[in-house]
């Protein structure tokens, strides 16, 4: 009886190991089956292909998109391929670009600077824009009844500081100076937006203003020489073609003796004595932001409202101030230099 017992014992517990190593059996089976599943959706989950139209080489562009990759990047990682070509500065290469990537039917478009986004808008009316470094959506894009949203194809981030704050700071700078020359290229839009805004509020402190404008880079020289000829002070917006020639405007104004307050660091650091800054990397990774809405969450960006950057930073050029003999208030920051 005993020896029947003890069987029964051995073979109760047999049926159990045989119970147990089939549920672990089980249990490992769909922890795999759950492992190949997840990496099989990773590895079947869209990959976005997204196109950067960056009209000219220069550090606020360049922070730019550095900033707006940076923010596709954290957001998708593998899942995204992303493109860039630089217009080198010239409005038909953005058309080409532009046209390129639309027959290359990428998920979105990233321009950078307003003649990169009017080649992107004139090139497709489905491709998703978002774009950055703007000062203004409504006279980059002609659109009359401005709301916040472009109605369109386009949204993304505006590189406007503050022109009543700018003016403000030349004001400051120098309350007893007459003249103001406004330096600016007559073929950008935004500039000439700008200009017309500032004007008013430097007339409003008794400045008179007065325009000197180019066509290309090729009139910069002449221009500038002109406007140190007859202003005590010149201000320069967030302009391209400025932008690029800004060591031929620095050697002209500081020999001159004239102080630049400039639209923008970036400007500021190839020619300005100060600006009221904002940051185009933060602008730049807002604008990813916004582009993965639109790609992973159906985000619509006709009516996505523009974005503008909310922080600014008052900034000085040491090497233009000791050049010229003048010392900045204490609330200005110098502005790192190469």
């Amino acid at each position: 009886m005993k020896k029947v017992i003890n069987s029964i014992i051995a073979l109760t517990l047999a049926m159990s190991l045989v119970a147990c190593g089939t549920d672990a059996a089980k249990e490992k089976e769909a922890a795999t089956a759950s492992t190949e599943e997840t990496t099989e959706t990773n590895d079947d989950a869209k990959v976005y292909n997204v196109g950067i139209i960056q009209l000219v080489q220069h550090p606020a562009l360049d922070t730019a998109t550095e900033g707006f990759t940076d923010a596709l990047e954290e957001k998708l990682g593998a899942n995204v391929n992303i493109t860039l070509e630089n217009a080198s500065g010239d409005n038909a290469t953005c058309a080409t670009i532009a046209n390129t990537f639309v027959s290359d039917n990428v998920d979105l478009i990233m321009a950078n600077a307003t003649p990169a986004l009017q080649a992107s808008e004139t090139a497709t009316n489905s491709i998703p824009i978002v774009a950055t470094s703007i000062t203004d959506y409504a006279t980059a894009l002609d659109i009359e009844d401005w709301n916040g949203a472009t109605g369109v194809n386009v949204t993304g981030t505006s590189d406007l500081a503050p022109l009543d704050g700018q003016a403000e700071m030349l004001h400051d700078l120098f309350p007893d100076a007459k003249e103001v020359g406004l330096i600016y290229c007559s073929g950008e839009k935004n500039s000439l937006y700008q200009a017309k805004k500032i004007t008013e509020y430097l007339e409003g402190y008794g400045y008179h203003v007065t325009d000197y404008t180019f066509a290309d880079s090729a009139d910069v020289g002449t221009v500038v020489q002109s406007a140190c000829g007859s202003s005590d002070v010149l201000y320069v917006p967030t302009d391209n073609v400025a932008a690029n020639a800004a060591e031929t405007i620095n050697n002209i104004a500081v020999t001159a003796k004239v102080p630049i307050i400039a639209g923008e660091e970036g400007i500021c650091k190839g020619c300005g004595l100060a600006t009221l800054s904002i940051s185009y990397y933060d602008i730049g990774y807002n604008a990813g932001l916004m582009a993965y809405e639109i790609l992973v969450n159906g985000k619509d960006p006709a009516t996505f409202d523009i974005q503008y950057a909310t922080e600014f930073t008052k900034e000085y050029n040491p090497k233009i101030a000791e050049a010229l003999g003048i010392t900045l208030p204490d609330d200005y920051v110098a502005i790192e230099m190469d």
